[in-house]
């Protein structure tokens, strides 16, 4: 079985129709591509989650509840992309250190500046400790 992680934006992203954009990630067992140049056509047979998706029987993802916990948002803009993307990273098992997290993580580009929140929510999820409770 083949998956791929596509995010969905609601609005389009400038660049978004070229393979340099690299604004979104999608990972699949054939490798990672990008999720803006990939038509849908070219997945097909293919099992999709979006962001929506990732949630099992209405309970966030730990990811979800990381980003939430440790602020790793603010406008939301990138937030699909960053949490496909981190689960991908994590699922790969590449990312060892916050340095290799923010390498493997600087395709996807955030216009808050929210970086070290979605590096501090991807070690946590990385280190298996359940996602803190916002106070």
């Amino acid at each position: 079985m083949r998956s791929a992680n596509i995010s969905i934006s609601p609005e389009p992203r400038r660049g978004a129709t070229t393979a340099n954009a690299a604004p979104a990630r999608c990972s699949s067992m054939d490798g990672a591509s990008f999720s803006c140049p990939t038509l849908a056509v070219m997945k097909d047979g293919a099992e999709i989650t979006t962001i929506e998706g990732l949630a099992t029987n209405g309970e966030l993802h730990p990811l979800q509840k990381a980003f939430i916990s440790h602020d790793g948002f603010q406008c939301g803009y990138c937030t699909p992309g960053q949490i496909c993307s981190a689960v991908g990273l994590i699922a790969e098992g590449h990312a060892k250190t916050a340095d290799e997290i923010r390498e493997l993580m600087s395709g996807n580009v955030c216009r808050c500046g929210c970086y070290p929140n979605i590096v501090a929510a991807i070690e946590e999820v990385m280190q298996g400790a359940p996602a803190r409770s916002r106070p």
